[in-house]
């Protein structure tokens, strides 16, 4: 037993093992919802997914748990469509239980912090139909970008 051989142990490929890009921060300052700018759908997207996307994040921000929360927004905005600004504000909390959503997903580890602070960031800005509709068209914008960068 004693001058049997050793089996060599080689590194799990696991976190610990492997080189990762450092995880960004999301800037999300130029997000505005309320007076939104060209580059909102399109270079903020573009910018905003490839940080909720980025390769440090491992098994969080799968495309499709993105999709559900985005889905439901999308649900949200076509219901506030035909809604006065009394009714909207009716359902606005139900709106922004998405955020308990989303901090569900995040203690799960299925979506990070980056994501988490942006829905967060977009639905605190949410205050009636046309901003919940902006909120849908970067989010639209966004979920589009991410096909090109997330998994």
């Amino acid at each position: 037993m004693a001058n049997e051989p050793r089996a060599t142990l080689r590194p799990r490929n696991n976190d610990n093992n492997r080189e990762h890009t450092p995880a960004a921060v999301l800037d999300t300052n130029a997000i505005q919802l309320e007076t939104p700018v060209a580059s909102l759908f399109d270079t903020i997207a573009d910018n905003t997914a490839k940080t909720i996307a980025n390769p440090s994040n491992n098994n969080h921000n799968k495309s499709t748990q993105l999709r559900g929360f985005y889905d439901e927004i999308v649900s949200w905005e076509q219901k506030s469509r035909n809604m006065s600004q009394e009714q909207f504000e009716e359902v606005l909390p139900l709106i922004r239980m998405i955020n308990a959503k989303v901090a569900y997903a995040k203690g799960r580890g299925l979506v990070d912090q980056n994501f988490f602070d942006l829905i967060r960031h977009c639905l605190h800005q949410v205050k009636s139909p046309a901003t919940m509709r902006s909120c849908k068209l970067f989010l639209e914008a966004l979920m589009g970008f991410f096909k090109v960068y997330g998994k």
